[in-house]
């Protein structure tokens, strides 16, 4: 599966691709093996698994150092269609002060009732700390200004550090920074993608125990900001911002 999400990423629109980053986190399958050699493709390799977070920050990292001006995410696991890259591309090029989102929602039918509820759940307190609506904050396929995470990396680097026993903070760190971000006035916007779980490799997103994860780091920015009124009335006033495309 590895081998041809990395092909068919490569095959995209050459403007819109620079650098393939393939984080192994510790896989013991061997999917490694299955990425073709390119130029365009580099490899880091984890000694263990270390979660979502760590691969995460590594892999945005070497972009960063790397020169890149914006930094697309997406999981290993089939559930982001490559083709729809060049779109998020297209929505970044027009809001370059906005995060762009590979939003699921639209698609409820095809989403588990479960992981539907528990994103809208987060939609609503990630909106509220972060000062403006949030469409699918859980998703993990999006693109980046390499401004926002050259600012909010560093700090977020040191709270998710590379070690046994925080390999299930994945899903805090990107719901973090979207917190982050809203704080220094960036925003995000939704592309519409397809929900592709019947397909997909089984996700490690447990709606239950990760959304408390994600709630109790919420509840502290929270709390640190006055309960953030203002985020609150934002969040609820402003509409979901999506890209016509």
């Amino acid at each position: 599966m590895l081998g041809g999400l990395v092909r068919s990423v490569l095959q995209q629109e050459p403007r819109c691709i620079d650098q393939v980053i393939v984080v192994d986190d510790g896989s013991s399958d061997n999917s490694q093996a299955e990425v073709p050699i390119d130029a365009r493709v580099r490899r880091v390799q984890h000694s263990r698994n270390e979660g979502k977070a760590r691969a995460l920050i590594d892999g945005m990292q070497i972009a960063l150092d790397l020169g890149a001006q914006r930094i697309v995410t997406m999981d290993g696991d089939g559930q982001h269609r490559p083709e729809d890259i060049p779109r998020l591309i297209r929505a970044a090029e027009r809001e370059p002060r906005s995060i762009i989102i590979g939003a699921r929602l639209a698609d409820r039918d095809s989403i588990p009732i479960a992981r539907y509820r528990a994103n809208r759940f987060a939609n609503f307190w990630i909106a509220w700390a972060s000062g403006y609506p949030v469409n699918d904050s859980q998703s993990g396929f999006r693109a980046y200004p390499a401004e926002v995470l050259r600012a909010v990396l560093p700090s977020l680097a040191a709270k998710y550090p590379s070690r046994a026993g925080s390999r299930r903070k994945g899903f805090v760190f990107e719901s973090e920074v979207l917190i982050e971000s809203g704080r220094l006035h960036f925003g995000t916007v939704a592309v519409g993608v397809p929900a592709l779980y019947g397909t997909a490799r089984a996700s490690h997103f447990r709606p239950v125990a990760d959304i408390a994860q994600i709630a109790i780091m919420i509840a502290g920015h929270l709390l640190r900001g006055g309960l953030y009124p203002r985020g609150l009335w934002q969040s609820l006033t402003q509409r979901d911002r999506e890209s016509a495309d």
